[in-house]
C-alpha cells in the first residue's frame, strides 16, 4: 500500500516536494494546504492536487476566490500516514502540538530550531537516526551541501578538520522583500555562522567552523571549502570519490559553466522543472590537494536541493526502506544526476 502523504504549506518547498512525491511509485499525495488562495493554490487545483485551508478562518476567503477546498488542515493530517511541514520558519513549531494530537509524524524544515524535533536529517549522512521518529527535521539546503560533501569524504579519507565560507544568497527569486539590494554582509558578523553547528547535528564528531557573507544575489548559493584530511589522497583520487555520488555534480571543465547564471542554464537546457538543481555542483578543475588540505568551490540552489531529502525522509520515519535502496529510488524517479 502507499505511504499517504499530506503537505502543510504549498510554497517553495512545499510545491517542489509535492511533485516529487506523486513521482515515487510507494507513495501518494494525500494533499496540500495553504493560508491563501494565491496563484499557488490554483497551481495546485490545476494540477489535481486536493487543496486544503491551513487555517479555517481564512476559508472563506478561497470560496471569494473561487477556489474549491477538500477540507481543512485538520482532516488533511488525519488522513496521512505522514505530514511535510514546508511552513515558514516558526509556523512549523507551532504546528507541532497538532500533528502530536492527530498521531501523525512530522517532518519539518530547516528554519525550525534542532530542538524541536527528535534528530535532524540528511539521507547520505545519518538516515538510520530519522527510523520511526515521530519529529524529524530536514536540514537547511546549506547543511544538505554540506553533509552530502563530508559523508564521502569522511568515510573515504577521514576529517581532521572543515572550514567553509559561505557566500548567501540575499533572497529566492520571487523573495522581493528581501536584500541586501547593493551591499555585502557579513552574516553573521561573528564565527561560526549557524551553518557548522547544523552540520554537527548530522555529523557531531566532525570539527567545523563556519562563516558566512550575504550578497545582492538570488540564484544560489557558494562555498568555498577547504577540508583537512586525515589521510592525502590526489585531487583525482578525491574528484573520483565525489563523482561516484549521484547527488554532487562535477562540473566538467569543458562545459564552460563559470557561474550560477550558467548553473540555472544548464539546467533549464536540459528541461529540469523550474530549472531546479537538486545536485551540489562542484567546480571540478577547483578541487586541489594542498599537503592533505582540499580545496574546492560548490553552489547549492536553495530552493530545491532539499526536496529528494524530505523523499527519503518520509521512508526513514515510516521504516520503509534502508538509506541506499530510498536514494536509488528517490533518485531515479525524480531525474537526480546529471
Amino acid at each position: 500500500m502507499s505511504i499517504q502523504v499530506a503537505i502543510n504549506g504549498y510554497g517553495t518547498i512545499g510545491k517542489r516536494v509535492a511533485d516529487a512525491v506523486t513521482l515515487q511509485p510507494d507513495m501518494e499525495l494525500v494533499g496540500v494546504a495553504k493560508t491563501s488562495p494565491n496563484h499557488e493554490a490554483e497551481l495546485a487545483v490545476e494540477k489535481g492536487y486536493p487543496l486544503y485551508a491551513a487555517v479555517e478562518e481564512r476559508i472563506e476567503l478561497f470560496e471569494d476566490a473561487g477556489i474549491d477546498l477538500a477540507g481543512t488542515v485538520e482532516e488533511l493530517v488525519s488522513a496521512a500516514d505522514i505530514v511535510v511541514d514546508a511552513t515558514p520558519s516558526g509556523i512549523g513549531a507551532e504546528n507541532k502540538s497538532m500533528y502530536d494530537d492527530l498521531d501523525t509524524p512530522a517532518l519539518y524544515q530547516g528554519g525550525e530550531d534542532a530542538d524541536l524535533v527528535d534528530t535532524s536529517f540528511n539521507a547520505r549522512g545519518n538516515f538510520e537516526a530519522a527510523e520511526g521518529a515521530d519529529h524529524v527535521r530536514v536540514v537547511s539546503c546549506n547543511t544538505t551541501g554540506l553533509s552530502r560533501l563530508l559523508a564521502p569524504l569522511e568515510e573515504e579519507y577521514g576529517i581532521e578538520k572543515a572550514r567553509v565560507t559561505l557566500v548567501r544568497r540575499g533572497g529566492d527569486p520571487a523573495q522581493s522583500g528581501r536584500g541586501p539590494i547593493n551591499d555585502i554582509l557579513p552574516n553573521p558578523v561573528s564565527l561560526p555562522s549557524h551553518h557548522g553547528p547544523d552540520v554537527n547535528t548530522i555529523f557531531p564528531d566532525i570539527d567545523i567552523d563556519t562563516l558566512g557573507l550575504k550578497v545582492p544575489a538570488t540564484l544560489m548559493h557558494t562555498h568555498s571549502v577547504n577540508v583537512t584530511l586525515e589521510s592525502t589522497p590526489t585531487a583525482d583520487e578525491v574528484r573520483d570519490v565525489l563523482d561516484e555520488q549521484r547527488r554532487t555534480f562535477l562540473i566538467p571543465e569543458e562545459h564552460d559553466i563559470d557561474g550560477a547564471g550558467k548553473l540555472k542554464e544548464f539546467a533549464m537546457d536540459r528541461g529540469r522543472p523550474r530549472a531546479d538543481i537538486w545536485e551540489n555542483c562542484i567546480w571540478s578543475e577547483s578541487a586541489s590537494m594542498e599537503g592533505n588540505d582540499l580545496y574546492l568551490f560548490q553552489a547549492i540552489h536553495q530552493e530545491s536541493d532539499v526536496v529528494p531529502e524530505n523523499v527519503d525522509a518520509i521512508r526513514a520515519v515510516l521504516s520503509t526502506a534502508d538509506a541506499s535502496d530510498s536514494i536509488v529510488r528517490t533518485n531515479e524517479a525524480m531525474g537526480v544526476g546529471f
